[in-house]
């Protein structure tokens, strides 16, 4: 691979012609976090574990730029109720990810049946949970399908800066970089 800060600009336009206008699943590595209990099996994409600062899953390389937290039914009541204030740092950090979700293994079905041993009402946990949307950090209620959705989260912010570099250098090289 080439250094981009040490090329020449006749390298440049070599590499930008064997650059792919954009990847896919098997283009990425996903790391997931080393404190995650039970990791989802994101398949097709390969994974290897790894301590992020924020979040459970991300890409290796934009591990600054990526961050997916994931929470059971269980995990995001406790975020509303004993667990706010350490969740809500949580998410303000998200906020510097440019590509940030939460996504939940439940549906709004089942926060509305409110089958939980919490004090906690449905309309407070989806109060909340509208609340943090709002801030910035899409919520995804993924329900059986959170393995697919990180998956599908991972490759389309990894896309997203793929297509950013790419579109960078092919212009760069025009403009004479």
């Amino acid at each position: 691979m080439y250094n981009i800060l040490s090329i020449s600009n006749k390298h440049i336009s070599i590499g930008i012609n064997y650059l792919k206008a954009t990847i896919d699943y098997s283009d990425i590595l996903a790391i997931v976090d080393s404190r995650e209990k039970t990791p989802l099996d994101l398949s097709p994409i390969q994974s290897k574990v790894g301590t992020l600062t924020t979040g459970d899953y991300s890409v290796f390389g934009l591990e600054m730029h990526i961050s997916v937290e994931r929470k059971s039914l269980p995990d995001i009541v406790s975020c509303c109720g004993s667990e706010r204030d350490r969740f809500s740092k949580e998410i303000k950090r998200l906020l510097a990810y440019s590509v940030r979700a939460v996504v939940i293994e439940a549906s709004w079905d089942d926060i509305k049946a409110g089958d939980w041993r919490s004090s906690l009402t449905p309309n407070h946990v989806i109060g909340s949970i509208i609340g943090w949307s709002c801030m910035g950090v899409p919520f995804f209620m993924a329900g059986n399908d959170a393995s697919d959705i990180v998956s599908r989260i991972l490759l389309q912010g990894a896309r997203k800066k793929y297509s950013e570099i790419y579109q960078m250098l092919k212009h760069g090289v025009k403009n004479g970089l």
